[in-house]
């Protein structure tokens, strides 16, 4: 059935792209766990039991206080690396695996709907549908499949700036509170609003009250977990410890830029690190596309900060365009590409992105086993 049949049939729009989104996503997480039970593992430990999701389940069972030390590397990996609201949400569901799945698969429903919220707003009802159609087969999207805090990042995110848009301060900030107790990266959530309201004040000459308050609000819950942290290691900067001693860092790009150079001069380097230069070489290449379509300015400030720390960032070089993924207005001039297209181009294109997509994400959790 075509998008004019769905209207004139009554179906909203929204619900066409959640379910594009649950019916990509659904196969993608059943073709891993196919792979994953024809490698002879367990679909759901390989979904749901995997790399950091062992962090969170722990955190959600134990609270916080687990370090673990590797000699090999000399890294020591505290939990306080890991934001707690996901963690909570887990204990809230059970603190199993089948618990953090359904954290993670309801907020991606979520996300999916204010991905699309946002892009209708911004470009208009296709363009939405297809800009989720896109956010769902990106490389690194099987993570919207696995117990991780990406989906729920998303959801925050694009709630907030859909609020924000809307001009609904207190909402807006609401949620960039919850978003910086997610992620690190969910400080870009709170930039966005901080920035926009601080526009408001000083262009538009606003005094609205909950335009300062948001401004003001937004940012702690973010601020919140890293005082508590740097409170508990004994210094300000205990947060920061934290992530130096997993082996993250913020070196302004130096070391994204070596790891790049080593794959354009064709070093012997895995298919995850070269398969993520792309994507950031991508990324940068639709920033600059999304520049000149001049965005709104929640949108721009929002993504940019994503991009600043994940390319400035060191460590993890694999799980950059995971870092990326809650960056979905990067996608917004792709979409309004495909909007244009013949709606069978559009299908066949989103039908080869997601087999790529597929196979890809099958290749880092079953085969290479490398973090996503």
């Amino acid at each position: 059935m075509r998008p004019q049949d769905l209207r004139a049939a009554g179906v909203p729009a929204a619900a066409v792209a959640l379910g594009v989104f649950a019916a990509v996503r659904g196969v993608g997480a059943m073709v891993v766990a196919a792979a994953a039970w024809w490698a002879g593992r367990s679909p759901v430990r390989v979904l749901g039991h995997s790399w950091d999701s062992v962090w969170y389940l722990a955190v959600a069972r134990h609270g916080y206080g687990r370090t673990q030390i590797w000699p090999v590397t000399g890294l020591v990996q505290s939990d306080y690396a890991f934001f707690p609201l996901y963690p909570v949400l887990v204990r809230l569901a059970g603190g199993g695996e089948w618990g953090a799945l359904a954290v993670a698969w309801t907020a991606a429903a979520v996300a999916a709907v204010g991905v699309y919220r946002v892009g209708e707003l911004v470009a208009g009802r296709r363009v939405g549908v297809l800009l989720v159609a896109l956010w769902a087969v990106v490389p690194h999207a099987v993570v919207l499949s696995l117990a991780y805090t990406e989906p729920l990042l998303v959801a925050l995110a694009a709630w907030s700036l859909y609020a924000l848009l809307r001009g609904r301060w207190m909402w807006a900030a609401g949620l960039a509170v919850a978003a910086g107790l997610t992620r690190p990266t969910g400080i870009a959530v709170a930039a966005a609003v901080s920035a926009t309201a601080l526009h408001a004040v000083l262009v538009r000459r606003s005094r609205a009250p909950a335009v300062w308050a948001a401004g003001l609000l937004a940012p702690a819950g973010w601020l919140a977990y890293v005082a508590a942290v740097g409170a508990r290691r004994g210094h300000p900067g205990g947060y920061f410890t934290v992530q130096q001693h997993w082996g993250s860092r913020f070196d302004g790009g130096r070391a994204t830029l070596l790891t790049v150079s080593e794959v354009l001069t064709g070093g012997p380097v895995p298919l995850a690190t070269t398969v993520s230069a792309a994507v950031l070489g991508a990324a940068l290449l639709l920033a600059g596309r999304l520049l000149l379509d001049r965005p709104p300015l929640p949108l721009l400030v929002y993504t940019a900060v994503l991009l600043v720390i994940t390319v400035g960032g060191a460590g993890y070089f694999e799980s950059k365009p995971r870092f990326l993924l809650p960056a979905f207005p990067l996608l917004l001039p792709l979409a309004a590409a495909m909007a244009k297209a013949r709606p069978r181009t559009a299908v066949a294109v989103t039908a080869v992105l997601a087999g790529l997509s597929y196979g890809y994400g099958v290749y880092l959790m079953v085969i290479a086993r490398m973090p996503p």
